[in-house]
């Protein structure tokens, strides 16, 4: 659910293939591991696709995480612990963006929900469903405020399995609040340095 992340992880807009890592950043969590090759045609939206696996393997072993998300199992997310770390971490990247890039959130969001509306008949289809109601929403830019937190993990919970406490996201970010905004402050830079190194080939 860290779509804010993966988007601005696709690369410098100037890159080769840009268009199509953000389009395969954007897929990656709908296109099964074994049909990679049948749905993204272009390299570069296969290469989007890898790099969105391979930031999250990061992600998911990095010691700050495994801290963060240990502390959202004491306050009751179990499985779910990491789903709600990422929503968590887009927020803050949201709150902060202008500490990691020039371009201003608002000009971000606008041209990355243009440049993906202009692929939108190439997502799989459940992307397809949702992907007018997030820009519609503005759900990257909502992941500013707490409330936009709040209301993302509410929706996620309705998908979840019982018992989820994704509803409860919202007071559990405020909770601590402090200590989830120092685990990304800590933990970002990393993710950042490791997705770099990616660039610019697949």
């Amino acid at each position: 659910m860290n779509f804010l992340a993966h988007l601005f992880l696709a690369g410098p807009p100037h890159a080769a293939a840009y268009a199509d890592r953000l389009v395969g950043q954007f897929v990656a969590d709908a296109v099964p591991g074994r049909r990679l090759e049948a749905y993204a045609h272009a390299p570069g939206v296969q290469a989007g696709i890898r790099q969105h696996r391979a930031i999250d393997a990061f992600t998911d072993q990095h010691p700050v995480v495994r801290r963060a998300t240990a502390r959202l199992r004491l306050a009751g997310h179990g499985k779910y612990a990491g789903v709600v770390s990422d929503v968590f971490f887009d927020h803050f990247l949201a709150r902060n963006f202008a500490d990691f890039s020039t371009e201003p959130l608002p000009d971000f969001t606008r041209r990355v929900y243009a440049q993906l509306g202009a692929r939108q008949a190439e997502f799989p289809a459940r992307v397809q469903q949702f992907f007018p109601h997030l820009v519609q929403h503005d759900w990257l830019g909502h992941y500013a405020e707490v409330a936009g937190v709040a209301r993302a993990l509410t929706g996620l919970s309705r998908r979840a399995s019982p018992g989820s406490g994704l509803e409860r996201g919202g007071a559990t970010l405020l909770a601590d609040y402090d200590e989830y905004q120092a685990d990304f402050q800590e933990f970002f830079p990393a993710l950042q340095a490791y997705a770099a190194a990616g660039y610019p080939g697949p």
